[in-house]
């Protein structure tokens, strides 16, 4: 064998109780496990580790990443490796960079570069792909740190089609909108994603999404919505993705459920029975959550819909011209924008979290009632400057959420775990490098909100069998060798608001096809991350 591990306390991602071991791997497979008390010779390989009672585990599975161009910019890529994730699942939101042409190609690097970075004209990386199955070979033929399963994003696949018009598809256009989603799938997809609160795919209604979404279910895939609100009415977006599923038969997957702003203090009951019902009556649906309040985006994504009609340079037109920005500050402010989830806007819960213009950091940090004040000016000019000069650029942490009702979602019997970490910014949410130690460390061990074996099964198993991914997600014989070795008394996010990039403590091993990634707390120079693709 190539490696042993002696003396580890295996927390196998079943959720059952851990057990002492010594863990056989060979060929980037686990090929033996030996219990404590076993009888036998003891295991033998080329090298040993002595784990000295660490935790064992399977490797942690981010069900919801914005690694789609840090995975290729940025080889080390510790911000995930460290926390032990050697899995994540990109496309998300419904929006991501394949199936493009040239022109789609263009406008959604413009639309999401306050996510990922790479607005036109930057060359750091080169956009030689315009399939989903060309994007996971581009990811296999560099190296990248960790696996990465794809979802086919629906807003990038209307945006192919339809172009940025508010409008219901025609019969020739959603036939070729399937078409697209049918290819991704084909070449490797594992479901298909949408961003309801982001232009265009919230131009899709429910017809034209349930029969993407069967597309979808042909091909045993899911369906991963970022829903048409988090705030007033989300109930009733929750509602609207089940019943869509159920008459698609297809899968579900909420991404970041959360119940947030001051209309949802209290109400992820109220969630949760709502997704018992359905799962009792026999629906497929899982879900993903970070374990902080705030939220992030972009800054433009908290204006109304209809201010993007038309693409990114139609937004800024309408932001230049005085009557319609007026008319844009008068639906955030006091109607409720969509962008916004339905809450008329409030500018001193929108904190800068990064710009695309470094002549603007001096904005990063502070919200946007903060940075009106010293300007002594109303927090619309500020944020409507802003959008101008940054070019859209702007990405925000959002302050709503409420930590009861993070508890209680993390708790229920489909949840997993998913960063929703956007990488770029001056300032990013401490979750794009803190969310898998955290509910190790906090919301595991120091409150107990679920046990350690608990915890590691939401993070391990239970979005390994979402992906339908036969061989991983489980400390078992003849599984991928994804491990992680951390210690469960003093694993912990080192990322704060304050300092968000810092790296966590406890996590002294990471291990990606039996190779390791981080050894002794520092990142090696592997690249043993591979696509993982749909199978058939």
């Amino acid at each position: 064998m190539d490696l042993v591990i002696r003396d580890a306390r295996v927390i196998d991602g079943t959720g059952g109780a851990s057990y002492r071991a010594d863990v056989g791997l060979d060929g980037g497979r686990i090929a033996a496990i030996r219990r404590e008390g076993d009888g036998g010779p003891r295991l033998g390989a080329r090298r040993t580790l002595h784990a000295h009672g660490l935790a064992l585990s399977p490797g942690f599975i981010d069900m919801h990443a914005h690694s789609d161009l840090a995975l290729l910019r940025d080889p080390d890529h510790s911000a995930k490796a460290a926390q032990g994730v050697t899995l994540e699942v990109l496309g998300q939101d419904g929006l991501s960079y394949a199936p493009v042409d040239d022109r789609t190609l263009s406008e959604v690097r413009r639309a999401i570069t306050g996510w990922n970075g790479g607005a036109p004209g930057d060359t750091a990386i080169d956009f030689d792909w315009r399939t989903v199955g060309e994007y996971l070979d581009r990811l296999d033929r560099q190296g990248i740190a960790v696996n990465a399963a794809y979802l086919v994003p629906q807003g990038t696949v209307r945006m192919y089609v339809t172009g940025w018009d508010d409008r219901p598809a025609t019969p020739a256009e959603l036939t070729r909108m399937k078409q697209l989603v049918a290819e991704g799938m084909e070449q490797g997809a594992v479901g298909m994603s949408s961003g309801l609160t982001y232009t265009p795919g919230m131009y899709a209604d429910d017809a034209e999404l349930t029969e993407l979404c069967r597309v979808v279910a042909r091909y045993d895939g899911y369906y991963c919505p970022h829903h048409r609100s988090y705030g007033a009415g989300a109930l009733a977006a929750y509602e609207e993705m089940v019943t869509l599923s159920r008459n698609a038969g297809c899968a579900l997957h909420l991404a970041h459920a959360t119940m947030n702003f001051g209309v949802n203090k209290g109400k992820a009951p109220d969630l949760l029975s709502l997704l018992d019902k359905a799962l009792d009556e026999g629906a497929d649906i899982s879900l993903d959550t970070y374990p902080y309040t705030p939220g992030c985006t972009t800054l433009v994504a908290m204006l109304p819909s209809w201010a993007s009609e038309g693409g990114p340079e139609a937004n800024l037109t309408r932001l230049r011209n005085d009557e319609s920005a007026e008319k844009i500050r008068h639906h955030m402010e006091v109607v409720g924008a969509d962008g916004c989830h339905g809450v008329p806007i409030e500018w001193d819960t929108i904190e800068i979290s990064g710009v695309s213009d470094p002549g603007l950091a001096s904005c990063v940090g502070k919200t946007i009632a903060e940075s009106a004040a010293q300007r002594g000016e109303a927090p619309w000019v500020t944020a409507r400057r802003l959008l101008i000069n940054d070019n859209l650029g702007s990405t925000i942490l959002q302050h709503v959420g409420h930590e009861e009702n993070v508890r209680a979602i993390m708790r229920h019997r489909v949840h997993t775990g998913g960063s929703d970490g956007i990488l770029q910014g001056y300032k990013p949410h401490p979750r794009a490098y803190g969310t898998f130690p955290h509910y190790l460390g906090h919301y595991a061990r120091d409150l107990g909100v679920l046990s350690l074996e608990e915890c590691v099964a939401h993070l391990t198993s239970r979005p390994a069998a979402r992906l339908r991914l036969p061989d991983r997600g489980l400390v078992r014989e003849g599984y991928r060798a994804d491990l992680v070795l951390f210690d469960p008394d003093t694993v912990a996010a080192g990322s704060t608001f304050e300092a968000p990039r810092t790296l966590p403590v406890g996590i002294p091993h990471v291990l990606v096809d039996g190779r390791f990634v981080i050894e002794d707390g520092r990142r090696t120079d592997v690249l043993a991350g591979r696509s993982v693709r749909r199978t058939v």
